[in-house]
């Protein structure tokens, strides 16, 4: 089983396209990296469905998001998203283990709006421990908002590093949340990477601390609301 999910795939299921042309709204800088990230970036198909990104920054101006955290920046579309959706005295994080892509494909076509450019804060390292950090630092219960797009393995680990950063009344969205449809799949569950987004979909579902939905939004998108 395996699902087009994402709605800039050619081939994308007629629903998920009628879904996408009633719901995404992309700024003039949003069109420009995506076509550059689809037509000259590696493994290109790395890059968020715009209308998650639209369902997200929805969020953040709904409740007046001014803090947010990207995990896994690739060449910077989700960064943007929430860059210009926060206020201009907020600011975004993004980590990834590696900037090459942001700096090679974002960074020229970002840095063209001087305001939104200078709200985004790139991290580079292991994502678990740039979080911890961020924990270490103090600033846990001061985020409003947080996007995980990452290295699946480490999703679970993620998610609880968010779930500690974000503020009561915060929202966690995780990206790739039914990876093609295998999740579905028990005997697709023993690929490390399906297992894990598995896992954390049955520890979002569980936990106490916050209030969750497992939404069919581009290639799954789990929304964790923290109590």
């Amino acid at each position: 089983m395996s699902v087009v999910a994402k709605s800039y795939h050619k081939d994308a299921d007629p629903v998920v396209a009628y879904c996408s042309e009633h719901t995404v709204v992309q700024a003039p800088l949003q069109v420009e990296l995506q076509n550059e990230t689809l037509a000259n970036a590696p493994h290109a198909g790395m890059l968020g469905a715009p209308e998650v990104l639209t369902f997200g920054q929805n969020f953040i101006k709904m409740f007046g998001g001014k803090r947010a955290l990207d995990v896994g920046t690739f060449t910077g579309a989700s960064a943007l998203a929430w860059a210009l959706a926060v206020p201009d005295d907020g600011e975004v994080y993004t980590f990834d283990i590696d900037h090459t892509n942001y700096h090679k494909f974002g960074v020229p076509i970002l840095s063209k709006c001087e305001k939104t450019f200078k709200k985004i804060k790139p991290v580079e390292g292991p994502g678990v421990e740039s979080l911890d950090k961020l924990i270490a630092d103090g600033q846990s219960g001061t985020f409003d908002f947080a996007f995980i797009d990452a290295e699946k393995t480490s999703y679970p680990a993620y998610y609880e590093k968010c779930v500690t950063l974000l503020r009561p009344g915060g929202v966690i969205f995780v990206d790739n949340s039914l990876r093609g449809g295998s999740v579905a799949d028990e005997k697709r569950r023993e690929d490390p990477n399906c297992r894990a987004i598995h896992e954390m979909n049955d520890k979002i579902y569980q936990d106490d601390r916050t209030y969750s939905a497992l939404l069919n939004l581009g290639d799954g998108t789990h929304v964790a609301f923290k109590k």
